[in-house]
Parts: structure tokens; C-alpha cells; sequence
């Protein structure tokens, strides 16, 4: 991969960190972005940073207009910046349902919306981080999935719209060691769990070889094809665990 104009949210913690030190080390030109990236990440020749709140269009605006100055266009658009919650559902809460749907979601299909007006027939690449979750639900994170769930439905519909050399590129990580499950005190780690530099990784040869689907653990692509019957299994043991936590 040639060096390529990048526009990552997401980019302070987690998987968008290592994600931004694998490309950064590649030599691409990179505009990074979260909402508190300022100060955290230390600009550089060729690395730009901006804080933005990609639950708001406005800001999701400013944030592809401050990119095309800094970058001239925009090759890739990896829309990484999201988060969950882990609990029992029990009380209707129409805000927190907009609001994880606002910034899962809504962000990366308006990003790639804005990619495709931006580039018209030119190539370019929308990169999505979405979880493993997206094809199997787990008890104690249905807002969750249902957001990944959401992407992978409108990713997989999107590409026919797409031409020659645009992609719409979706990445599905199982559990990876961040920040959340330090958050989230309560919330067991699923089994298996990934470092977000092994996510890094697949990602950038995901997006080399362009490939729609990226999986970063071979265990789950495995287990996705061939044994699917031993997702309920482990559904019913996360939803004894989660049962605990709310009694």
C-alpha cells in the first residue's frame, strides 16, 4: 500500500491508538480524531489531530472538511469510534438508545456517504471497526449488537451502490483488552480476548488487500463457519453471568 491520504476516528485509545502507530509507522498521512485526541496523541510531519464528537453531523462536517486541508482528499475512511454498554435492560431510555445509534452507526454511514460525494467515481476505502458481536449477540450488550448488527446489514446492501475500487470494508474483532472492561467493573471479559495491536494488524492487511470482511481472530472465523450452535451455548452462560450481576 503507496502511501494514503487517512482520515481514523476513534484514534485516543484502544484499537484507533494502534491502528494510528501501525499506519503512522507505514508512512501514510493521517488526520486522527476522538473527542479528546487533542493533547493525547502528539502531532507530526504528516499527523494531524482534531477533537470531534462524531455523534453530532455538524462536527462529523468540520471534521472531513479540517481533513481535506490538511490531506487534499481522503482515500480511507476508517469510522472506529464507538462504545457500549453492559447491562440488563430494564427501564425504557430512549436517549441512551439515540445516543449509541448516533455515534455507532449514524457516524459511519454518514462518513460513507460523504466519501462516496467527496470522490464521486474515484477509488477510496471506508473501513468500519465493527465486533464479532455483529453476527452473534451476547447477553448484557444488546444495544450493542444491534448497532454492529445494523452496520453489517447496511455494508452488505451499500457495496452494490459502490463502483470500480471503492470499498465498504468491515472489521469483526472479538473482545479486545481496552479501556471498556476497566470501565465497566462489572462486566466479565469475554472468552476469547485479542491485544487491540493484534486487531491493529489484521486491519492494515485488511485494508491492503481489500478485503470486505476482516477477521481478526482465526478461532472466531472458525467457529462462525463451522460450529454456530456453540454460540447459544455461550449465550446461555454470559446470561447466567449477567443474571448475578443484576440480582
Amino acid at each position: 500500500m503507496n502511501s494514503k491520504k487517512i482520515l481514523l476516528t476513534g484514534a485516543s485509545s484502544g484499537i484507533g491508538k494502534a491502528l494510528l502507530h501501525e499506519l503512522f509507522q507505514e508512512g501514510h498521512h493521517i488526520v486522527a480524531s476522538s473527542r479528546t485526541i487533542e493533547g493525547k496523541i502528539q502531532e507530526k510531519d504528516h499527523l494531524w489531530t482534531k477533537n470531534a464528537d462524531v455523534s453530532r453531523p455538524e462536527q462529523i462536517d468540520d471534521l472531513f472538511q479540517f481533513a481535506q486541508e490538511k490531506l487534499g482528499h481522503i482515500d480511507i475512511y476508517i469510522g472506529n469510534a464507538g462504545y457500549s454498554y453492559y447491562e440488563k435492560i430494564e427501564n425504557p431510555d430512549w436517549q441512551k438508545i439515540q445516543s449509541i445509534f448516533e455515534t455507532n452507526v449514524y457516524s459511519v454511514i454518514y462518513g460513507a456517504e460523504k466519501m462516496k460525494a467527496l470522490n464521486n467515481d474515484r477509488p477510496f476505502q471506508v473501513i468500519c471497526t465493527a465486533s464479532a458481536m455483529s453476527y452473534f449477540s451476547l447477553p448484557g450488550y444488546a444495544l450493542y449488537c444491534s448497532t454492529k448488527a445494523a452496520l453489517r446489514g447496511f455494508a452488505d446492501s451499500y457495496r452494490y451502490e459502490l463502483g470500480p475500487g471503492q470499498y465498504f470494508q468491515m472489521v469483526y474483532p472479538i473482545a479486545t483488552r481496552t479501556d471498556f472492561f476497566k470501565h465497566e467493573k462489572e462486566a466479565p471479559m469475554p472468552w476469547p480476548s485479542q491485544s487491540p495491536e493484534k486487531v491493529a494488524k489484521k486491519i492494515v492487511k485488511g485494508i491492503k488487500n481489500k478485503k470486505n470482511h476482516i477477521y481478526p481472530s482465526f478461532l472466531f472465523w472458525i467457529m462462525k463457519h463451522i460450529i454456530p450452535v456453540s454460540f447459544k451455548v455461550y449465550a446461555k452462560i454470559e446470561y447466567r453471568k449477567l443474571k448475578k450481576i443484576s440480582q
